[in-house]
Formats: C-alpha cells, structure tokens, sequence
C-alpha cells in the first residue's frame, strides 16, 4: 500500500501500525516524530498535484479537518480516498479499525486494544463544568458534537456550550467569564495556548492547559488521554 494521510492523529495511528505504507502527510503531522515522508501541505490546503504524484492507493482524510472541494479534486485525479467522520470516543475506534483494514494492516494493533481497554474501564467521576476555548481573536470554544467534548464529558467535564447550536461558536471573551465555570481548559491546539497566553484573560478562574493532542487527537495517544488530561484539570482544581 502506498498511503497519504490528511489528518495528523490518523497519520500516527497508520505510522504505528503499518510501517513503510505512509508516502506522504501534511505538515502538521508531527507524530511519530522523525517521520520521513513527502510533504503536501496543510490540512486545509493540500496541495493535490503533489499528492496525485505520489501515485498513491489510498488517501486518508476526515469530514472535519479537510476540505471537501479538494476530496473532490482527489477523487477526480483517480485517487481513492477514504473519509472518517469522528464525533465520540467509540466512534473513533470505530473508525480507526476501518481505516487501518483499509490501508492493509492484518492484525487489530495492540495499541488499539490498550487504548480502548483504557476508555472502557474509567471509574465513575467527579463531575465538574468548563468552558473551552480553542481560538481567540476571536475567542471560539467548543459546542455541540464535538470529538473533544465527548473525551471531557467521559472524564467528568461538562463543558457549558455543549447545547450550542454551533459545533465551535464565537463568544464574547466577557461572556465567557460570566459563565463562572469549575475551570477553564485551554488545550495547545488548534491555538497555542500558554501559561503566559490565555489564564490572564480569565481573572479569578481556575486555569488548566492540557495537550491537544491527548484532547483533540484520535490514535496512539488515546491510551495516554485520560491520565494526562485527568493530570492537568487536578493541578488546575483550588
């Protein structure tokens, strides 16, 4: 199999599991890290010709981190390409054994079975509210039906837009503030928040950054998420 993966957490999860099969990624695949393969571009932005001369078997993509016009433009060059749709943790195993089938992998990966066994043995929580900002300027945060919001919900968190209307809203920064939430989670993608870029815009409130990837990713790290999340929203609890 020749793959091009479109989406970082499937590009891990398919470096792990089929060694050899990846041709090309996006430029922010970053994990594994030392993955040697051809570059093609954002998530948003591939650049097809690149990819289609790669002569690649499969492309791998994601309903909600590509753009449909260049699926299309995919498709139309010949080249298959496979879409996942991951709104919720089993869905995501779900469709990560879809996948991996896809791309040849013969045997359900020991990574898999360790990650689900992990999510389906969580003790009951504590539950306690949040609010989630993926973005300012503006701020945006999470909403409704959303891959991370399901991962909060099943540690505990229940974020309050998740009756939104919208899957990321836009919310005034002194609305968001008025919420007075248990903590406020700012994950490092897909804005990079930090110590000294994010807790000062929320006085008075407990402040936890967590790893996007253990938040927002679908793959190897799945196995780590809950005790690195779980980690980061102790530290932040007064």
């Amino acid at each position: 199999m020749r793959v091009v993966s479109l989406v970082p957490s499937l590009t891990e999860a398919v470096a792990r599991s089929a060694p050899g099969a990846l041709v090309g990624a996006t430029d922010w695949c970053t994990h594994p890290s030392g993955l040697d393969v051809v570059r093609v571009g954002g998530t948003k932005n591939p650049k097809t010709d690149r990819i289609v001369s790669l002569a690649p078997d499969l492309v791998i993509a994601n309903e909600e981190e590509n753009r449909a016009p260049d699926l299309a433009a995919l498709r139309a060059a010949g080249v298959e390409v496979l879409v996942t749709e991951i709104r919720d943790v089993p869905q995501a195993f779900r469709e990560l054994a879809r996948v991996l089938d896809a791309c040849g992998v013969a045997a359900r990966p020991r990574w898999l079975d360790e990650a689900e066994e992990t999510w389906s043995s969580l003790p009951p929580p504590a539950r306690l509210t949040a609010v989630v900002p993926i973005w300012r300027r503006p701020w945006m945060v999470l909403g409704r039906d959303t891959f991370a919001g399901d991962v909060l919900a099943r540690l505990g968190v229940d974020h309050l837009h998740t009756a939104h209307p919208d899957r990321y809203p836009r919310i005034p920064l002194a609305e968001l503030r008025a919420c007075a939430p248990d903590v406020v989670i700012l994950p490092d993608e897909p804005y990079r928040f930090t110590a000294d870029d994010g807790p000062e815009a929320f006085p008075g409130l407990p402040c936890a950054l967590v790893s996007g990837r253990h938040l927002t990713w679908y793959g190897p790290s799945l196995a780590e998420a809950p005790r690195a999340l779980g980690r980061a929203l102790r530290a932040a609890r007064p």
